[in-house]
């Protein structure tokens, strides 16, 4: 395995991560923009991506961006919002063709980084605000989505868990904001929140490819170092959950045929602690593959799931679980699922399967590592987390897992809160 380099300037309150590699054919620059969530501020975030990349001062509307993408090899402009932990991250992405890879090409990079510069920091604005005609478009197109969630029975279901897990933390905001904040966003408000953000966030810039890392540094440098430190630049301490009693359980009625039963756990782990690579495994075994007792024990052996599966958030210390169930087998399948969790704590799994899974868990790495955008997202966990804890590190990590770490991992997880869509006739009796 090539060992994945990285290299972090700070210069102008950005940090510069340069990785050079000869693995991709492209170069991607990725700008990162953190800060803490917060509900006045998450309907502004979720919208300002997709406003910035509708135009610029020199190019004025999304096909003047795009004939000059495509100009460019057919580079790749992408942007998006997301939530790691008790933070909101803005992404705003380009990838281009490398030119040493093109005959009589030398400015491609020049002129890509100054594209995404301009794109970062001289939108389409006049008067000190985004033009109406862009805010009010992307604000409708938002507005879609937001409402589009409710006919997605499984995100729908997860969003509600969270609602109700974190109820009082602010990791229950939701990630494409609120139809209701939507309204009072103007033009001049959004601009004045986009200058704060060029001012406070944390900027992290990753450019991931086949390069000279003195030449990149500097052409990377002058093109998104700040005038100012931000403000925003050492990890918060994340909210703490709350002390738990008993489960709580919430049931919904709806008009569906499958009904959608979620649990939330507290793994009382995140991605900067020493047992979090035993968490990793704990989860590959636990729902995270299809040999997963999970996937095994509830919808192979008892067909009570059409689909079960668990999913880590690293950096919030949760573990949710989805199973897609007949409405009339939610006690069955509840008690089955929990069970799954007692074998778990109870070291009820063999070395083979721990080695099968830690394999899984490594190869799945390695192809996220081969990809560019996969890459920047590995190594962005560690700004995140405030640790050092690399790709490659994590991978030596999971490899030296025993088979007591994992039950002590296990043993951490506290199930928090059981969260039922079923159908308005479903049978609830346990």
């Amino acid at each position: 395995m090539t060992e994945t380099r990285e290299m972090i300037v700070r210069e102008n309150g950005t940090n510069i991560h340069l990785v050079p590699t000869e693995k991709f054919k492209t170069v991607s620059i990725t700008a990162k923009w953190r800060a803490p969530l917060t509900r006045e501020t998450i309907t502004k975030r979720a919208l300002l991506p997709y406003v910035l990349q509708q135009g610029t001062v020199t190019y004025p509307d999304r096909s003047a961006i795009q004939a000059k993408l495509d100009e460019l090899y057919g580079a790749v402009l992408s942007v998006d919002g997301s939530k790691k932990g008790d933070y909101h991250i803005i992404t705003i992405r380009l990838e281009i063709a490398n030119q040493k890879f093109i005959s009589n090409e030398s400015s491609i990079m020049d002129e890509a980084i100054s594209l995404l510069n301009e794109i970062i920091f001289n939108p389409a604005n006049e008067h000190d605000a985004f033009l109406p005609s862009i805010v009010n478009r992307e604000k409708d197109t938002l507005r879609q989505k937001i409402g589009s969630v409710k006919d997605d029975k499984m995100r729908y279901a997860n969003m509600r868990l969270i609602d109700e897990m974190c109820s009082d933390e602010r990791y229950s905001l939701h990630i494409h904001g609120y139809k209701e904040d939507l309204e009072s966003i103007t033009p001049e408000n959004l601009y004045a929140y986009y200058q704060s953000v060029l001012n406070n966030d944390q900027l992290d810039v990753y450019v991931a490819g086949d390069f000279d890392s003195t030449v990149m540094e500097e052409k990377v440098t002058q093109a998104f170092g700040r005038k100012q430190e931000s403000e925003t630049t050492t990890a918060e301490k994340p909210d703490k959950g709350k002390q738990l009693q008993q489960p709580n359980e919430i049931i919904e009625t709806q008009n569906v045929q499958q009904a959608k039963l979620h649990f939330g756990y507290r793994t009382n782990i995140t991605y900067a602690d020493d047992d979090y690579g035993a968490l990793h495994v704990f989860n590959g075994l636990f729902g995270g593959f299809p040999s997963s007792k999970l996937f095994i024990n509830v919808r192979e052996k008892n067909s009570l799931a059409y689909y079960a599966a668990s999913r880590l958030e690293s950096h919030k210390g949760l573990l949710f679980v989805f199973s897609g169930i007949a409405p009339d087998d939610y006690g069955q399948a509840r008690q089955i699922i929990e069970e799954q969790l007692k074998a778990m704590k109870n070291g009820d799994f063999t070395e083979e399967e721990m080695k099968d899974t830690k394999a899984l868990i490594i190869n799945q790495l390695l192809e996220t590592m081969d990809d560019a955008k996969g890459l920047v997202e590995l190594l962005y966990q560690q700004v995140v987390a405030g640790t050092d804890r690399s790709p490659d590190q994590l991978i030596e990590d999971i490899k030296s897992v025993r088979k007591e770490d994992v039950v002590h991992a296990a043993n951490k997880c506290e199930l928090d809160t059981i969260y039922l869509l079923t159908s308005k006739g479903g049978e609830l009796d346990e």
